[in-house]
C-alpha cells in the first residue's frame, strides 16, 4: 500500500525532501484561480504627476496626427522617441493662411468697425441682447465674430474676476478653451448637417440647465438658414424668451431665407464686404509676418479677385505664394499672379483700347490672338476692357485716376480728358453687350473679335446728342417755307392772317370762341371757328366777313352767343371787307406749313431721294401720354 499514500493525505513521493514553506498559501491559490478565469489584474497605476495642459497648437497637431498619420508598425524605443526630428522636418503640418490668421480679437477683425462699436457700447451699458444674427457674403468673418462674442461674454480676465468686455484677454481659461473649440458651455452647431426638428429639440432641452463653468451658455449655429421650417417653429419660443444664462449666435449668408419671426427676435449685424484697399493692406501685413516679399500690384490683384472676402483673398494669396519662383527671391510678382488668375495684362488692355479708339483693326486682332495664345480667356479680356472704361469714367468725374502704376495713371487721365462723356458711356454699353455675347457664344474667341470690331467701327460715330445738334444746324440754314405761296393767300385759298389784320386779333378771337363753347354753346362756337373772318374786334363790337361759300347771316346767333358768354351787349355787323382767316383756316395753314417744313428738312429730302416712292404718313391720334388734343406725327 505504499504507492497509495496520497489517498490518505500523505505527500506524493516526488515531494519527499521539499520544505513545507514552499506550498502556496490560500491567498495565492485564490489569486491564481482569478487570474486563470479573468486574466491578470492590471498593474497599479503610478502616482499621478502634474502634466502641463496642452496648447492649442499641440492639440491640433495631435488631432491631425490621429486623423491623417499612418500608425507605426513597431512602437519606437524610448531613445528614438526622445531623439529630436531631423533637420528640415516640420514639427506640425502646415496651416493655411485662412486658418492661421483668423482673428482672435475684435482689433484683428477688419472692416467691421460699426458692429464692434455697437457691441462695445452694449457691453458697457449692460444692454446685451439674447440673440445675435451675423449676415454677409462668404469670408467676411461671420463665424469668427460669433466666437469673438462668445469670448467677450465669458472672459474672466487675468485675475479671474473680470466681466464681459469687448477686449477679451485671450489668456484666461474660458478664452483659451473657446479659441481651441473645447469649451463645454460654447456649443457650435452646423445647421447644414443638423436641419431637423430633433436637433433643435436637443437645444431646447439643454437650455434649461445652467452653464457648467462659464458665465453664459452660448449656442453658435452656422448657416442657420438651412434649418427646416419645423425646426424654426420649434425654436421660436425658446428664442424669444430664453433663460438668462443662454445666448444664441446665428450666422448665415442667405438672410432672406430666414423667417421674419426669427429675424424679429434677433439683433442683426450686416457684415459688409471688405474694401479692396483695406484687403491689400491686410495681405501686405500677412506677407510681412510670413517673411514673403510681394509687389504692390500683385497684392492689388489678389484683393480685387477676393471680391471683398478675406478668406477668399487669403486662399488666393496662399496659392500665389506657392506659385512664386523658388529659384529667385521667392517674391510674389504681378505677372505670376496674373498668369495664375488668368487675367489680362493691363498694358495689353491699354493697347487694346488704343487700337479700338484709333480704328486699327489689324493690331486689335493681333492683340486678341496673342492674349488668347497666352491662356487669357476672351471673357477675361472683355472684363478687363470694361474695368478700364470704368476707371476712365471715374477719372473723368473725379479728375484723377486711383491706380498704383504711374504709367497706367497717365494713360487713364489722358483718355479721360480726350473722350467725351457720351462717347465713354456708349463704349461701356457696347462692351457690356459684347460681354453678354461672349458669355453665351459657342465660340467665345470669335464672339470677342466680332464684338471688339463692332466697338471699333462705332467709336467714331457721333453720339445722338451731337447728331441732333447737327440736324438742327442744317435745318436752320434751310430757307423758311412760304405758306402764302408768294401771293398773300394760304394754300387753302384763305388770305394770310399777317396780311389781313394785326396778329393780336387771332388770340383774342380764339379766347372768345373758347368762352362761348365753355358756356354750353358748342354749335355757335363751331360756327365762329368755321365762318367768321374777323375784320374788327373791340369790346362789345364785332365786324366780320364770311369765307366764300357761306351766305347765311349769322349775326343774330353770334350776338346772342357773345352776350351770354361775356355778360355784355354786343354790336355784331357783317361787312364786305378783308378779314383775318378763320380759326379753321389758320389751323390748316399751320398744318400745311409744318408739313412743308418737314419735307424741306435735309434728312427727309435725303430719304425721299433714296426712296422715290415714299410718302409721309400723318397720325392724327392724340398722344398716348399727357392727353389733350395735341397730335403727333410719326
Amino acid at each position: 500500500m505504499d504507492d497509495s499514500r496520497d489517498m490518505f493525505g500523505d505527500s506524493p513521493p516526488w515531494n519527499d525532501g521539499e520544505e513545507d514553506d514552499a506550498a502556496p498559501s490560500a491567498a495565492e491559490l485564490e489569486a491564481a484561480g482569478q487570474s486563470s478565469m479573468f486574466g491578470a489584474p492590471a498593474p497599479e497605476p503610478p502616482e499621478p504627476q502634474e502634466v502641463p495642459e496642452p496648447t492649442a497648437a499641440e492639440l491640433e497637431a495631435a488631432g491631425q496626427s490621429a486623423m491623417f498619420t499612418a500608425p507605426a508598425e513597431t512602437s519606437p524605443t524610448p531613445a528614438a522617441a526622445s531623439a529630436s526630428p531631423p533637420a528640415g522636418t516640420p514639427s506640425q503640418p502646415y496651416r493655411v493662411l485662412a486658418r492661421k490668421y483668423r482673428p482672435q480679437t475684435f482689433g484683428e477683425l477688419i472692416g467691421q468697425e460699426a458692429m464692434v462699436q455697437t457691441l462695445a457700447n452694449a457691453i458697457k451699458r449692460d444692454r446685451l441682447a439674447h440673440a445675435f444674427l451675423m449676415t454677409g457674403v462668404r469670408g467676411v468673418g461671420k463665424t469668427s465674430t460669433a466666437r469673438l462674442i462668445a469670448k467677450a461674454l465669458n472672459c474672466i480676465g487675468l485675475d479671474g474676476q473680470g466681466g464681459p468686455t469687448i477686449d477679451p484677454c485671450g489668456v484666461c481659461e474660458p478664452c483659451r478653451a473657446i479659441a481651441e473649440g473645447r469649451h463645454i458651455d460654447v456649443i457650435e452647431m452646423d445647421a447644414a448637417s443638423h436641419t431637423g426638428v430633433d436637433d433643435v429639440r436637443e437645444i431646447i432641452e439643454a437650455v434649461r440647465y445652467a452653464a457648467v463653468s462659464a458665465r453664459y451658455k452660448i449656442y453658435i449655429i452656422d448657416e442657420v438658414h438651412m434649418l427646416s421650417r419645423n425646426a424654426f417653429n420649434a425654436l421660436l419660443k425658446t428664442l424669444e424668451e430664453p433663460p438668462a444664462h443662454v445666448k444664441f449666435l446665428f450666422a448665415t449668408t442667405e438672410v432672406e431665407k430666414l423667417p421674419v419671426t426669427v429675424l424679429s427676435r434677433c439683433q442683426r449685424f450686416d457684415l459688409r464686404r471688405i474694401p479692396t484697399p483695406m484687403l491689400a493692406e491686410h495681405f501686405a501685413k500677412v506677407c510681412t509676418n510670413e517673411g514673403v516679399g510681394a509687389e504692390e500690384e500683385a497684392l492689388a490683384m489678389v484683393a480685387a479677385a477676393a471680391e471683398g472676402s478675406v478668406r477668399d483673398g487669403l486662399s488666393i494669396l496662399d496659392q500665389a505664394i506657392a506659385h512664386a519662383d523658388l529659384d529667385g527671391e521667392g517674391k510674389v510678382r504681378a505677372e505670376k499672379v496674373r498668369d495664375m488668375l488668368g487675367l489680362s495684362d493691363k498694358s495689353v488692355q491699354r493697347k487694346l483700347l488704343g487700337a479700338i479708339l484709333d480704328g486699327d483693326g489689324t493690331q486689335l486682332l493681333e492683340l486678341v490672338a496673342h492674349q488668347f495664345s497666352l491662356g487669357v480667356e476672351p471673357l477675361a479680356m472683355m472684363r478687363g476692357l470694361m474695368e478700364l472704361a470704368h476707371r476712365i469714367a471715374v477719372a473723368q468725374v473725379g479728375g484723377h485716376a486711383d491706380v498704383p502704376s504711374a504709367e497706367e495713371r497717365e494713360a487713364i487721365e489722358g483718355w479721360a480728358k480726350a473722350m467725351r462723356a457720351g462717347q465713354l458711356h456708349r463704349l461701356w454699353q457696347l462692351l457690356l453687350k459684347g460681354h453678354e455675347e461672349v458669355k453665351s457664344a459657342p465660340d467665345p474667341l470669335v464672339a470677342a473679335q466680332m464684338a471688339l470690331l463692332r466697338i471699333m467701327h462705332a467709336s467714331d460715330m457721333p453720339d445722338p446728342g451731337a447728331l441732333v445738334k447737327k440736324l438742327e444746324e442744317l435745318a436752320s440754314r434751310a430757307p423758311a417755307p412760304d405758306s402764302t405761296n408768294g401771293s398773300g393767300v394760304a394754300p387753302s385759298g384763305a388770305p394770310s392772317a399777317s396780311a389781313a389784320a394785326p396778329s393780336a386779333v387771332a388770340p383774342r378771337w380764339e379766347a372768345l370762341v373758347d368762352d362761348v363753347e365753355h358756356h354750353g354753346q358748342p354749335v355757335a362756337a363751331n360756327v365762329m371757328r368755321m365762318q367768321v373772318r374777323v375784320v374788327e374786334l373791340a369790346p362789345g363790337l364785332l365786324r366780320y366777313t364770311q369765307p366764300p361759300g357761306f351766305r347765311e347771316d349769322i349775326s343774330a346767333q353770334l350776338r346772342a352767343a357773345l352776350s351770354d358768354a361775356t355778360g355784355e351787349r354786343w354790336q355784331v355787323e357783317r361787312v364786305n371787307a378783308e378779314g383775318v382767316s378763320t380759326l379753321v383756316e389758320q389751323a390748316e395753314a399751320s398744318k400745311a406749313a409744318d408739313t412743308q417744313a418737314v419735307r424741306s428738312s435735309p434728312l427727309v429730302e435725303a430719304t425721299l431721294a433714296a426712296f422715290p416712292g415714299a410718302e409721309l404718313i400723318e397720325d392724327d391720334r392724340p398722344a398716348a401720354i399727357g392727353g389733350g388734343s395735341r397730335n403727333w406725327r410719326r
